[in-house]
């Protein structure tokens, strides 16, 4: 297959770029309309308690509370004459907007719950209609004309879930722009670096951009028939530039190796599909199967990056293997022109002599070099043994966010929040007695301050007012209860009590549903959590029968999960002991709290995906010189005296991209960037520099084992760089006896 790609770009190269210019200029145009199809949200398992609860809510009683406008009276109390007249004329406004629904207040009403115990403050109640992204947008329209000073005697500030939605995607955009502005530039400069010279780096542009366009085709089409979160376009700018600066680094480099030797133009392409290609194509097959595991996960925030992972990948190895070439073939020699001042002629290779020598010393003490960078591994990653996880708050906002603020004043000056409530739906009719005797137990249960029904409000097992309740939370086929609580939102009391109204017996032959951004947490997790294992399983198997394939070896994918496993836990480890325990939270500007659930099953995918990407580098470099003849210490030694360089140089390339995340004031953002920059550069310099050599020493020949009927199989079937693999039952290597494993 990889012989007819390279005689493709040999003899039709023109036709291959003419090809592609028009596929971009068509997949460009497609992806044109991408953001208009795409969703916000999709953190909650559809199928989940919670999430059906919202449902029923949304259509028998016009949706849960997601504003909440914090009402202060500018000069005293809020009871005052003034202060009435214009809340009162605040609410008339607010009940006319057509996208809000369910406006409650303190001056409709007269609940004091409603007021703070100062008197100096209350809420207005609200929902804002439709799905999470046109809850933002009309969110922002209103609070546009709604928040600041009303009428000289109201200040309004606004929180809830609307608005804290609101504030997060606005920060993300202002975030991410930020980001491009660090990351684009450093690249730039780097990639000149690297390459050494102007049409060489420029190069893996085109891969980028080819890439990038398609995956936004794809999220278009896929926005038109499925939920896709708008998050998703994030990764693919990100990672269909990391990629293809990845894939074009290797295959460039391997071209400028075999002109250098003295190979002619058609020659070094054919030898650069045939090996590097081939790697790259292996390489592809890593990281998508890596990043398909999203898609297990019933979130459409967390499959949606399998949509778009899988997709960049693919596009971005199909360029690297059919444009790439073609590209080269036109180019030949040109492609070391524009040479930077400081870059001798002729020095256009990928031999590093620094990793090669490095690996020398490493198998000469594998033991003594290895288990120092082990130990502190292993140490980064303690802190895992006390992770807790969670889901985005108001908390991962900037303090000076005013929905963060909002929350904080109803958490300190009022008894229980209903934008935090626990929302309780028996979707049938229910008659009035057994509704009272269910929502006295549940107002029994410890945190609980009050049980809102229709029947009426109790507290501590008993009535708490005289007359009937809220007439809002009863239909003639389905119920409402509202549990409000004094425990901090998302706090480990406040998902217990979740468990605890679960629990509670319910009036007969009713089925309680359960919601409420606590109860949302709780079937997140259970949700992610229950899937996880099967994630796990199908990263690992994947991985291991493609690294088989690629190696004939059942050693050499073992040896690459462990080492991945321990590179990605000491990175986890860093970043819980950082976000989640909150050393340099003042440095960095951020609040310690869970681990965001999502963005850490999100991180753990890319960060594993992107080590196999740099393991079928190192590890097919490797192989081919041992396939060639060479022992182990020489085969692995000159494997990373190629290699290193590339895979140091795409590290680092990428890390900056990721790194340029650490800039955001969203600390998930933070978390998900820094993260995914740091197992990018343990895995290249500690992992592939020290770890592999080492590992490659002390297992000596049986590195390459594999049972016979596996080496038959790898004999039909398998697809190794430089050519067909050996035949079945070949000695992998000369006895190693004479090379002694010292400490």
């Amino acid at each position: 297959m990889f012989e007819r790609i390279a005689e493709l770009a040999i003899r039709r190269s023109r036709l291959v770029l003419v090809v592609a210019v028009v596929a971009v200029a068509l997949m460009g145009a497609a992806g044109s309309g991408a953001f208009t199809k795409l969703l916000g949200g999709g953190f909650d398992d559809p199928a989940s308690q919670s999430t059906r609860a919202g449902k029923v809510i949304d259509e028998k009683f016009g949706g849960e509370t997601n504003l909440v406008l914090l009402v202060r009276a500018a000069d005293g109390r809020i009871d005052t004459p003034a202060a009435k007249e214009s809340g009162r004329s605040l609410v008339a406004d607010l009940k006319e907007e057509k996208n809000l629904a369910n406006v409650v207040s303190y001056w409709d009403t007269g609940s004091a719950d409603l007021r703070s115990r100062d008197g100096r403050q209350t809420m207005v109640l609200a929902h804002v209609k439709g799905d999470e992204t046109q809850q933002q947008e009309n969110a922002r329209d209103l609070l546009d004309t709604y928040t600041g000073s009303y009428k000289n005697t109201l200040t309004v500030q606004a929180g809830g879930g609307a608005a804290v939605g609101g504030d997060m995607s606005q920060q993300v955009v202002d975030d991410l722009v930020l980001a491009e502005t660090v990351a684009v530039p450093l690249t730039l400069v780097l990639l000149l670096f690297v390459f050494g010279s102007v049409v060489a780096a420029l190069l893996p542009l085109a891969i980028a951009l080819i890439a990038i366009m398609g995956s936004f085709a794809q999220l278009s089409f896929l926005g038109s028939v499925t939920d896709v979160s708008v998050s998703a376009t994030n990764l693919t700018t990100a990672l269909g530039l990391g990629l293809g600066i990845d894939y074009a680094l290797l295959m460039i480099s391997r071209f400028r190796e075999q002109l250098a030797a003295g190979a002619g133009v058609d020659d070094a392409v054919r030898q650069t599909v045939n090996t590097a290609g081939r790697t790259v194509a292996f390489s592809a097959a890593t990281v998508a199967a890596a990043l398909a595991a999203l898609l297990v996960f019933p979130q459409y925030f967390l499959r949606s990056f399998g949509y778009a992972g899988v997709g960049v990948v693919a596009l971005a190895a199909i360029g690297t293997l059919f444009v790439m070439p073609a590209l080269l073939k036109v180019l030949g020699h040109r492609v070391n022109s524009g040479r930077l001042p400081w870059v001798k002629p002729g020095h256009t290779g990928t031999r590093a002599s620094l990793w090669g020598r490095l690996a020398r010393t490493v198998m000469r003490r594998p033991a003594l070099t290895a288990l120092p960078v082990l130990a502190v591994l292993l140490l980064a990653a303690i802190p895992l043994l006390g992770i807790t996880f969670g889901t985005p708050d108001e908390r991962v906002l900037p303090e000076g966010a005013e929905s963060r603020q909002v929350a904080a004043a109803l958490r300190e000056n009022f008894n229980g929040s209903d934008d935090a409530a626990l929302h309780v739906v028996i979707d049938q009719p229910l008659k009035q007695a057994p509704l009272a005797a269910y929502a006295t137990r549940l107002s029994r249960l410890d945190g609980v301050v009050r049980v809102e029904t229709s029947a009426g409000t109790y507290a501590e097992g008993g009535s708490a007012a005289d007359g009937p309740g809220n007439a809002a939370l009863g239909r003639p086929d389905a119920q409402r209860i509202s549990v409000v609580s004094s425990l901090p939102p998302r706090s480990d009391q406040a998902q217990s009590l979740v468990d605890e109204v679960r629990a509670v017996t319910p009036p007969a032959g009713s089925l309680p549903l359960v919601g409420g951004v606590d109860a949302e947490l709780v079937d997140s997790k259970d949700s992610i959590s229950g899937r996880l294992p099967i994630a796990v399983a199908l990263v690992a198997l994947t991985t291991f029968v493609l690294l088989f394939l690629f190696t004939g070896s059942v050693v050499q994918p073992l040896r690459a999960l462990a080492l991945n496993v321990i590179s990605l836990g000491a990175t986890l480890g860093v970043m819980t002991w950082i976000f989640q325990d909150g050393h340099f939270s003042s440095l960095l500007g951020f609040s310690a709290q869970p681990m965001e659930v999502s963005m850490t099953v999100l991180m753990f995918c890319i960060a594993f995906g992107l080590s196999m990407d740099y393991e079928v580098f190192v590890t097919s470099r490797i192989k081919e010189l041992h396939d060639l003849g060479e022992d182990n210490e020489s085969a692995v030694a000159n494997g990373l005296g190629h290699t290193g360089r590339i895979v140091t140089a795409a590290a680092c390339l990428l890390a900056v991209s990721f790194f340029a995340f650490g800039t955001s004031k969203i600390s998930f953002m933070q978390m998900f960037g820094l993260g995914s920059g740091l197992a990018i550069l343990i895995d290249a310099v500690a992992v592939r520099g020290v770890l592999v050599p080492a590992a490659m020493r002390l297992l000596g020949r049986s590195a390459w084992y594999a049972p016979g009927f596996l080496r038959t199989v790898h004999g039909r079937f398998g697809l190794g760089e430089g050519g067909p693999a050996p035949a079945p039952g070949a000695a992998a290597e000369p006895p190693y006896a004479e090379h002694s494993t010292r400490v």
